[in-house]
C-alpha cells in the first residue's frame, strides 16, 4: 500500500484507544486445499453488507479498519452485479466466468454470480413489522438515535395500508411506544419514531423478547413477519450472552419470525453480536453510517431487505482435478459449512431476498502447477488419493446449490456444469473486473499472505475502469475511498 500510516490527520482523528471498546470476531483467511483430498467447498451464502459500510466510516474518519472489522464477502455484496434475470422454476439465476486472476497470474479466478428473482412492491406479500429500537445513553450521539429517526422516517413512507408496524424500545427497562399500527397511518407512526429519547443502561434482551412476543400476536400467515432491531449492540442488561440470544431468536426462526438488524454509531459498536443475531435469525445485517445507506438499505433494497424469495441457501462446488489443482474461497470464512451439511436440511444457512445479488470468487491453482499446497505427509495405511475419473471431460467444476422455499422444510437441489474456459482478465466482463477490484482491496485492507503483486493503485484504475452504468454512485464511492488510503 501507499503511506496512509504517515498522513499527519490519523493520529489526530483517532479517538482515544481507551475509550474504544468495538467488538469483532476473529477472522482466520480461507487458505488453500487441495482437490484431490478436498474436492468439495461447502459453505452458505450472504447477502450481508455490513462490513463495507463500516470499513466506509473508518477511512472517511482517516483511519484503517481493525483487520477482524474486514468481511471480503461482505465488501463484494456491497454492490449490485447485472445479472440476468431468473427465467425458469428456480428463484434465481446462475452467472459464472473463469479468468486468469488479476493478482497472480499463475492462478485463476472464478467468479459465481446469483440473483433472485425480482418481486415488484406492489406484489409483495403484507409484512407485519416490529421496530426494536435501543435507546440507552449509548445511542444519544447525532450518528445513533438522531441518523436512526431519521431511517425509520424513510421506511414509514414505504409502507403499505396493508403493512403494520408495531414499536417497542429498551434502555434501562423495555416498553411498547406503538401498537401495532396499520401502515398508512404515517403521521402517527412518524410521531412515536419523533418521541423517542436515549437515556439509560441496556435491557436489550428484555426488549427482544417483548418484541418477539408483539409480532407473534400480530403474526401474518404468509406474510413477511419481521423485527428490525437497531442498536450500536451494547447489550449489558438481561439476556445478554451470545448463546442465550442465539437460542432464542433460532427458536423464533422456526416459528417464521426472522429478524433484521441494523448498526449504528462508533467507539463501542459491537459488530460480532449484531451479526450473529442476524444470521441466527434468517436476517440482514448492515451498518448504517449515514442517511444514504439508510435509503440504501430500507427504500432503494426494501423488497430484499424485507421479502425472503429462498432461504438456507448453500453453495457446494466440486472441482475437477484434471483442470484445478486448490482452490482458495476468497471471504466466507464465517460461513464455511462441513460437506455433509449441504445435504442436511436441519442445517441452518443464509437467506435471499427479492432481487437480490450474491456473488462468491475462488482462486484456482491450475491443474499442472508446480506449486504445493500444505503438503501432508502420506498415509501409512492407505493409498493416497491421486487417480482422476472422467478423464477427457471438459467440465472444470460443478456448482450445486440447494434452497428452501420461504416457508418449506424440504430443499430443492440445483446443479450446473461449468466448461474448462479461462479468458484473460482483460476479456472478461465489468462485473467480474469489479469484484476482482473490491476484493482485492478488501485482501489489502487485511493485509492478507495472498494479495500478491496486487495494491491500491491497481484497485483504483480496476475499479474505475469496471464501474459500468453505476446510477447511484456507489461504485465510484468505492474508487474514492481506494484513493484515501
Amino acid at each position: 500500500g501507499r503511506a496512509f500510516y504517515s498522513a499527519p490527520c490519523i493520529a489526530s482523528m483517532s479517538p482515544p484507544a481507551e475509550f474504544n471498546t468495538e467488538g469483532y470476531s476473529t477472522i482466520n483467511e480461507n487458505g488453500y486445499k487441495d482437490v484431490i483430498n478436498n474436492p468439495l467447498s461447502t459453505f452458505s451464502i450472504d447477502v450481508d453488507n455490513a462490513s463495507y459500510s463500516n470499513i466506509r466510516r473508518y477511512i472517511n474518519m482517516g483511519q484503517l479498519p481493525p483487520v477482524d472489522a474486514v468481511r471480503v464477502e461482505e465488501m463484494i455484496n456491497y454492490f449490485r452485479y447485472d445479472y440476468p434475470e431468473p427465467d425458469g422454476d428456480y428463484p434465481f439465476s446462475v452467472y459464472t466466468e473463469v479468468a486468469v486472476c488479476p493478482w497472480n497470474r499463475d492462478h485463476n479466478l472464478l467468479h459465481i454470480g446469483l440473483r433472485g428473482k425480482s418481486i415488484d412492491k406492489s406484489s409483495l406479500p403484507p409484512s407485519n413489522i416490529v421496530f426494536l429500537i435501543d435507546v440507552s445513553g449509548s445511542m444519544s450521539d447525532q450518528n445513533k438515535l438522531p441518523l436512526l429517526k431519521s431511517a425509520f422516517g424513510l421506511l414509514t413512507n414505504e409502507l403499505r395500508p396493508q403493512d403494520k408496524v408495531a414499536i417497542v424500545v429498551y434502555a434501562g427497562a423495555a416498553g411498547v411506544v406503538l401498537e401495532s399500527t396499520a401502515g398508512n397511518r404515517k403521521e402517527r407512526i412518524m410521531q412515536a419514531i419523533d418521541n423517542l429519547e436515549a437515556g439509560g443502561s441496556t435491557a436489550g434482551g428484555q426488549g427482544l423478547q417483548m418484541a418477539y412476543k408483539i409480532a407473534e400476536q400480530n403474526f401474518i400467515p404468509g406474510g413477511n413477519n419481521r423485527i428490525i432491531l437497531a442498536t450500536d449492540g451494547d447489550f449489558n442488561v438481561g439476556v445478554s450472552s451470545n448463546a442465550d440470544m442465539e437460542r432464542l431468536v433460532e427458536s423464533k426462526r422456526d416459528r417464521g419470525i426472522f429478524i433484521t438488524v441494523l448498526g449504528f454509531g462508533m467507539g463501542n459498536y459491537k459488530d460480532d453480536k449484531m451479526e450473529i443475531i442476524a444470521d441466527k435469525g434468517n436476517g440482514n445485517y448492515s451498518y448504517i453510517d449515514n442517511l444514504q445507506e439508510a435509503r440504501k438499505v430500507l427504500v432503494q433494497e426494501f423488497g430484499g431487505t424485507l421479502f425472503t424469495i429462498a432461504k438456507d441457501v448453500k453453495f457446494q462446488i466440486e472441482f475437477n482435478p484434471q483442470y484445478v489443482k486448490g482452490y482458495r474461497l476468497v471471504g466466507y470464512e464465517n460461513r464455511l459449512l462441513n460437506d455433509e451439511d449441504f445435504n442436511d436440511d436441519t442445517k441452518d444457512a443464509g437467506e435471499m431476498g427479492s432481487g437480490h445479488t450474491v456473488t462468491a470468487l475462488y482462486e484456482l491453482i491450475p491443474a499442472g502447477s508446480s506449486e504445493r499446497i500444505s503438503p501432508v505427509d502420506p498415509l501409512k495405511y492407505q493409498a493416497q488419493k491421486n487417480t482422476v475419473s472422467r478423464e477427457g471431460s471438459n467440465e472444470m467444476l460443478t456448482i450445486k446449490l440447494r434452497y428452501k422455499e420461504p416457508d418449506g422444510a424440504r430443499s430443492r437441489l440445483y446443479e450446473k456444469a461449468i466448461g474448462k474456459e479461462v479468458k484473460e482478465f482483460g476479456e472478461t466482463s465489468e462485473r467480474f473486473k469489479f469484484s476482482a477490484a473490491v476484493a482485492g482491496f478488501g485482501m489489502l485492507l487485511r493485509n492478507s499472505e495472498y494479495r500478491g503483486t496486487f495494491g491500491y493503485n491497481d484497485v483504483i484504475r480496476i475499479g474505475g475502469e469496471s464501474r459500468g452504468s453505476d446510477e447511484d454512485g456507489y461504485k465510484s464511492e468505492f474508487v474514492r475511498l481506494a484513493r484515501l488510503v
